[in-house]
């Protein structure tokens, strides 16, 4: 039996039909889910967690298993520990903040099989565990509008539920979203993404985006470059209530 999840349902005082109810599936299928063996699709294992107040590693460790590239993991374990991410994306929504089907239209355009594109998806969803754990980190995240109007995959559905799902994740008090509308002049933005993390012990770590390998920096000149770069971005974003409404009306175009 999966003792982790049993120990965290009767402490959260949890039943299998009343998380059935929370997390949308049949009580049947619930239940299945304290059998070895049985493991829930991607955003359910993310709904339980946020139910049960517990990581998915806590749940289902075997799904932990790293299925990252290798190169990004020093990252994600950063991200675990970070009590705020600072996160600037140009060209993809976030992959905190994507859908299981978008996080597959972007891995899916190159030359990866089938399975590794699963693979690296179901790796991405399962980051998005520390949004909705307990003492999770503060997301700050600012995109620019081309990310919400550039139709990734071949289905509008697809990003009409892409920014359903983003609008519902930026409405929590643990994330704020801020957009830089489409007729803001050149910022320094357009150079490309990064995010910086904020560390419990105080320390700052920044990654900047690459699609070969995580570049991880740490030394104070390159923060402090970061640091800057953020600032101007953050001057050009709408605040968050007009970024919520551009939002709303960019959710809409796509239905």
């Amino acid at each position: 039996m999966n003792q982790g999840l049993i120990a965290a349902m009767a402490e959260a005082g949890v039943t299998a039909e009343s998380l059935a109810g929370q997390v949308g599936v049949d009580p049947k299928t619930a239940a299945r889910w304290a059998n070895p063996g049985r493991t829930p699709r991607s955003r359910h294992r993310a709904d339980v967690a946020r139910v049960l107040s517990r990581d998915v590693a806590d749940l289902w460790p075997e799904v932990m298993t790293r299925r990252e590239p290798v190169w990004f993991r020093p990252w994600v374990d950063i991200e675990r520990e970070a009590v705020t991410l600072r996160a600037f994306e140009l060209a993809w929504i976030p992959g905190l903040l994507q859908t299981e089907a978008y996080a597959r239209a972007t891995l899916a355009g190159g030359v990866l099989a089938a399975d590794k594109v699963a693979e690296l998806a179901e790796a991405r969803i399962s980051r998005q565990a520390i949004l909705t754990r307990n003492g999770g980190p503060l997301l700050v995240a600012v995109l620019d509008a081309g990310t919400l109007s550039r139709r990734v995959g071949d289905d509008r559905a697809l990003m009409a539920a892409q920014l359903t799902h983003l609008l519902a994740y930026a409405e929590r008090g643990t994330i704020q979203l801020h957009i830089v509308p489409a007729d803001a002049p050149s910022y320094p933005g357009l150079d490309g993404p990064f995010t910086i993390a904020d560390m419990p012990d105080g320390t700052r770590v920044a990654h900047v985006d690459s699609p070969a390998r995580a570049q991880i920096l740490d030394q104070p000149a390159d923060l402090v470059t970061l640091e800057r770069r953020w600032e101007r971005i953050r001057g050009e974003a709408l605040p968050r209530g007009r970024s919520l409404e551009f939002l709303r009306e960019a959710a809409a175009s796509w239905t």
